[in-house]
């Protein structure tokens, strides 16, 4: 077998990485990628540029195995009676639990459940908290092992059930007996905008880490009780342009919240799957991430 090369965000020039992420998210389909980034292709064609973008889980740094005998994990379904009637997700907690746990509620981006989230899911876990990371393409068979057909299967989805399936999962979490009574939740890209919007909705919610997720509904800001810690990365205009209104509206409501900007960052940058991979903001803003949960999931 022979390994593809590993490339960072540098290898790329940036039209690439903004049609790419035009790709993923959604506003271009791939023959449009493929056109559009012929002009930059050079030893790589287009097709290659795209491959060497798109995530390899098979060379991903997978930090905590599942098979790692410092943790347990499984599948589990929720009932979601206003969502899609059933949510599954991926639970794992530390194998030498004591005492009664912090829960971490992990939203995957706009792929499912893949390999690379149920690798942070492991993380958590070894951190001393117990991680919960749902599917949210359940209810349309499930990540399907292949990330542009997951993509597309994500377009089916009908997403205020699916807000309501992450609401369902929050409340089964929260009153859970290996639980402490205290559940966060951290996500990224889509689950970054998951979780501002469950900061909105979810009075008891303890605390939330949105990364490079869009804002809100800036009218359902007050409603915000719980303390967010904000990661964004600097080559993001996506993103980063709901920015400046969402803090006005955090500002004007009161609520606290932290925010940091990773330079020279591309959107995506915590996902080691990926050239986009940034390690030295992605460990920085992991560091920050667990001490925040530290500090407003253990009082």
């Amino acid at each position: 077998m022979i390994e593809r090369p590993q490339y960072t965000a540098h290898d790329f020039h940036p039209e690439v990485l903004r049609l790419f992420d035009k790709l993923v998210h959604g506003d271009i389909d791939r023959r449009e990628f493929l056109s559009k980034a012929a002009r930059f292709a050079g030893i790589l064609t287009a097709a290659g540029l795209l491959e060497a973008l798109s995530p390899n889980f098979a060379q991903a740094q997978q930090r905590v195995t599942e098979e790692d005998s410092r943790i347990q994990s499984t599948y589990v379904e929720v009932d979601s009676p206003k969502g899609y009637g059933k949510a599954r997700g991926y639970w794992v907690k530390p194998a030498d639990a004591k005492g009664t746990l912090p829960i971490v509620l992990v939203i995957h981006e706009n792929r499912g459940l893949n390999p690379h989230i149920e690798d942070i899911a492991r993380r958590i876990a070894l951190d001393n908290f117990i991680a919960f990371a749902p599917d949210a393409l359940f209810p349309l068979g499930g990540y399907p092992g292949d990330e542009d057909a997951a993509r597309e299967l994500f377009k089916k989805l009908e997403q205020p059930k699916t807000h309501e399936d992450f609401v369902a999962i929050f409340h089964w979490l929260k009153q859970l007996p290996e639980g402490n009574g205290k559940v966060g939740v951290i996500g990224f890209c889509y689950g970054g905008g998951i979780a501002n919007i469950l900061a909105t909705r979810l009075p008891d919610l303890n605390a939330a880490v949105p990364f490079y997720g869009s804002a809100p509904p800036l009218a359902l800001v007050p409603n915000i009780k719980s303390p967010l810690l904000i990661h964004f990365a600097e080559n993001d205009e996506r993103v980063n342009a709901g920015w400046p209104p969402y803090e006005q509206a955090l500002k004007s409501a009161g609520i606290p919240y932290e925010a940091y900007v990773y330079a020279g960052t591309q959107h995506g940058f915590n996902n080691d799957t990926t050239p986009r991979f940034d390690e030295t903001a992605a460990n920085l803003a992991w560091k920050r991430s667990l001490e925040f949960f530290n500090l407003h999931l253990r009082g």
